[in-house]
């Protein structure tokens, strides 16, 4: 890994996925969460101070990047949960069949190398009932947006660490055998729309 994947890029990710609208939508989604919560992508650590204490026992997240796992550490302190941080990657995680009440999912989709394996192991992990909670930017609905993230992605996911930007959200965990009973979806505001389309819910396995 180069200077840029070492230190810009976690930096810019950070900066990205912690912007005032962006913690907003966190805050809806994060605070849903119930029981042994497993994070996909924990990353900088940003939805820590998020879990209710009054919901959650504890907390399990993994991230591959070494750095943004340090960032996550730093976070440590904000959380009201107790929390496990592993390295590790969504595709083969390190947990028994139905370990989890709930699975999160923010702004991590867009970069895993598999999305359908990560969603297969998040379903593997969920306990009978279990949810998946999500938050993601994907695929835009309208064809003008969407045909500017089929033209800028092949750059902009060598720049942000694999982030794609025309992956569908709902549509791929519908496909991954969950039911998705509550989805919404927005362009967030003050964004470009090539890179603001949102999609957030609650997802349980068929």
């Amino acid at each position: 890994m180069g200077l840029w994947d070492r230190h810009v890029m976690p930096r810019m990710i950070g900066c990205c996925c912690c912007q005032p609208p962006i913690m907003e939508k966190r805050a809806l989604v994060v605070p849903l969460a119930e029981g042994d919560v497993l994070e996909l992508g924990i990353g900088g650590g940003a939805n820590l101070a998020l879990y209710d204490p009054a919901r959650v026992r504890s907390v399990s997240g993994v991230d591959p990047s070494p750095e943004l796992l340090d960032r996550a550490r730093d976070a440590l302190p904000h959380a009201r949960v107790p929390v496990d941080i592993r390295a590790g990657v969504a595709e083969a995680l390190p947990y028994p069949d139905g370990r989890f009440d709930t699975v999160v999912t923010t702004y991590t989709l867009c970069s895993v190398g598999d999305p359908a394996r990560a969603l297969a192991e998040a379903r593997r992990v969920l306990k009978p009932g279990g949810k998946l909670l999500f938050l993601e930017h994907g695929r835009a609905p309208d064809p003008g947006p969407l045909r500017w993230q089929r033209r800028i992605e092949p750059l902009w996911k060598r720049a942000m660490g694999n982030c794609h930007l025309s992956r569908p959200v709902a549509d791929a965990i519908l496909a991954a055998g969950f039911t998705v009973p509550q989805r919404s979806g927005e362009y967030m505001p003050g964004m470009p729309r090539w890179a603001s389309w949102m999609e957030w819910g609650e997802a349980r396995p068929s």
